[in-house]
């Protein structure tokens, strides 16, 4: 498992160089992507030219934190003269005329930007199957999900196509794949990360963080985004600490909170041997484990999905075919409109002209037409879905029974957290029920697919940090993450932790 920073000695060694390191994970792209297809776009003259110049600022002593550093980004966050489609039918045409906050600070710093990934359309979804460029293959069996919404961020670290990736946290869309496909996955507190040009799913929950494939590269990574952002009045000023340094004093006793909520029905048995035994080898790593209750995490799923749905018809509501995106054909529009009031007229023949005129007000002028036909037509079925059941919670009758009372369950659920972090610093569970599953087994069953965010949802809802990070593999071959929870703005701790899972097994 290489480092950055040992990459970074190679590179001012000269024992290696940026434009070699490129082309090699270009060719791995080449070799790998067609069976993966965790990239959507590479753009290999673009990657080659910003190496070269990269190399020069290495030479010359003036590069940044992150040279070396090839990342893949998620197709939901903005790139200036880039695609950036959200994996749906929607955006696909769409490019984006600024770059996202995250993108700035990480060319800022020399990263290596290489190509964007699959996702799940609009970040909604557990598998990465909802996407118009085709599932994402899970590297370590292609018959296997990735997770999502992140699937293809996670996927392309794993198949080692680049060094990190980008992603985006809704309800565990970074953490879940990563558990998936045995790689990092850090979502930081709600806040510490720009939003700034991420496409928004639900603006209350949504977070961007790393994936690598070692915990020292996501602290660095995370360094490097984290902090306040002029363009996001939601993001935090609270001071960005030195994550490498913090995480590394290893000596200290970090006493590790475990929820028996986690760990009751619906767990995989062989998942939860996976669990236990890393924590009983923690115990001799200078951690203590505590017991810890979260109460009302019971509710966690139906809270979220209300509550994140709401959001996402919100969100949604802006894409109507008019100002951008997909925007259905308007004689197309004129003549179903046309032929629509043939119909009326020939079925009132013998009615009243008050009777034609009452049912020819009653349909919808062609603006709103077009608005529809263009939804319609833009949006997935999973998209579609989220949209209905959010207007559905936020209409007039429901708002009170549905939407208010899941904003009271999350104020519970994040005092549970406030509780049980008096007591411990950090909270461990597993990052998902199972390991992967089969492509296609579960895209009929909505329910069954949103439980696999059971585990990760409560970060989400209590606007902590959280990380996964392999903990073992499963009998069937396939990776199993362990999370680790902390209290906001406690990265450091999640880190600390990380690495000593990390550690075991090496």
């Amino acid at each position: 498992m290489t480092h950055l920073l040992s990459v970074q000695e190679h590179l001012k060694t000269g024992q290696t160089s940026l434009p070699e390191i490129a082309d090699s994970y270009l060719q791995s792209i080449r070799e790998k992507n067609p069976l993966i297809n965790g990239f959507v776009s590479v753009d290999e003259e673009d990657v080659r030219k910003n190496a070269v110049r990269i190399q020069e600022k290495i030479r010359a002593g003036k590069s940044g934190r992150l040279a070396g550093l090839v990342l893949g980004i998620k197709d939901v966050i903005c790139e200036k003269g880039k695609k950036v489609t959200c994996a749906s039918h929607f955006l696909r045409n769409f490019e984006s005329v600024y770059d996202a906050t995250v993108i700035s600070r990480l060319r800022d710093e020399d990263a290596l930007l290489i190509g964007r990934t699959n996702m799940d359309e609009f970040a909604m979804g557990s598998s990465t199957e909802n996407s118009i460029f085709g599932s994402t293959r899970n590297p370590h069996n292609p018959d296997f999900v990735t997770g999502g919404s992140s699937g293809g961020s996670a996927a392309v670290v794993a198949a080692g196509m680049c060094s990190g990736s980008l992603g985006s946290d809704t309800g565990g869309s970074i953490r879940q794949p990563a558990s998936y496909c045995g790689v990092v996955g850090l979502r930081p507190t709600y806040s510490r990360v720009s939003r700034y040009g991420l496409v928004a799913f639900a603006s209350s929950f949504d977070s961007i963080g790393p994936f690598t494939a070692n915990v020292t590269d996501a602290a660095l990574c995370l360094s490097v985004i984290a902090g306040k952002d002029p363009m996001d009045n939601s993001s935090s000023d609270t001071p960005v600490p030195d994550y490498l340094a913090e995480m590394n004093d290893q000596q200290r006793t970090l006493r590790i909170g475990v929820p028996r909520e986690y760990f009751g029905e619906g767990l995989d048995p062989e998942v939860r041997t996976v669990i236990d035994e890393t924590l009983q080898k923690l115990t001799t790593r200078n951690c203590r484990l505590v017991p810890v209750s979260l109460p009302h995490m019971r509710y966690g799923i139906a809270t979220y999905y209300i509550l994140a749905t709401a959001e996402a018809s919100s969100n949604l509501a802006r894409y109507d075919g008019i100002r951008y995106g997909h925007r259905a054909d308007s004689k197309e529009v004129e003549m179903e409109l046309a032929e629509e009031k043939e119909r009326i007229r020939k079925e009132f023949a013998s009615s009243s002209p008050a009777k034609v005129d009452a049912a020819m007000s009653s349909m919808d002028s062609p603006l709103i037409r077009l608005y529809k036909k263009s939804r319609t037509e833009g949006f997935g079925t999973e998209v579609k879905r989220r949209i209905l059941l959010g207007t559905y919670v936020l209409s007039s009758g429901y708002y009170d029974a549905y939407y208010a009372k899941a904003q009271k369950v999350r104020r519970l659920i994040k005092q549970d957290f406030t509780e049980a972090f008096k007591d411990v610093d950090v909270i461990v569970s597993p990052t998902a029920p199972t390991t992967a599953f089969k492509l296609g087994q579960n895209l009929d069953d909505p329910v069954q697919m949103y439980l696999n965010d059971v585990y990760t949802i409560s970060a989400n809802l209590a606007g902590i940090c959280a990380v996964s990070v392999p903990a073992g593999v499963h009998s069937n071959g396939l990776p199993v993450g362990i999370q680790f929870m902390g209290n906001v703005f406690r990265e450091s701790d999640i880190l600390n932790a990380a690495l000593r899972v990390e550690e075991l097994q090496t």
